[in-house]
């Protein structure tokens, strides 16, 4: 007898517990977003000039990983990958010339989100960002972000879109 009263006593302890633990709404899935590789548009008086070269494809890359960490390490985000449409971004002249065609490629993708980065180069040292993101099912533009850099250079481009991605894009 006393052991069955123990045993109830400690299985309503158990329920009590369980009862004033405080509920939690499940954790909503990550949003698929495919991300697009960060491109520059060279406004500069030297852009007829100087063309783009290894170290600003180099820091177009760490940008656009930049984006990808910085929107997985939120947990709010699911990175698609893009590479499967990357030749047909190209041959459009890129994010820059599309008029929000990458919104349709990342639904083919299964992305519910897409995001393309800008820089323009207005001199050597000074540049603007832009972030846009869309809703790929509409195309409609759910976020743009825009900073300017100046007296800084190509090497700070991943900094830049850190910046933006937390103090815009995720607020």
């Amino acid at each position: 007898m006393r052991s069955q009263s123990t045993l109830a006593m400690g299985s309503i302890a158990v329920l009590l517990a369980m009862a004033c633990q405080p509920l939690r709404a499940a954790e909503p899935a990550p949003v698929k977003i495919a991300l697009f590789a960060f491109e520059l548009d060279d406004r500069s008086a030297a852009g007829g000039l100087v063309a783009k070269d290894a170290i600003d494809d180099e820091n177009l890359g760490k940008a656009t990983e930049e984006a990808r960490k910085a929107l997985t390490a939120s947990g709010r985000f699911a990175v698609v990958d893009t590479g499967p449409v990357a030749g047909e971004l190209a041959s459009t002249g890129g994010v820059q010339r599309c008029n929000g065609c990458e919104a349709g490629m990342g639904e083919r993708l299964g992305a519910e989100r897409s995001m393309i980065g800008l820089f323009a180069r207005v001199s050597r040292t000074e540049y603007t960002l832009q972030i846009v993101v869309r809703d790929t099912r509409t195309g409609a533009i759910l976020s743009n972000a825009f900073s300017g850099l100046r007296m800084g250079a190509n090497y700070a481009w991943p900094r830049a879109v850190a910046s933006l991605i937390d103090n815009k894009i995720l607020q």
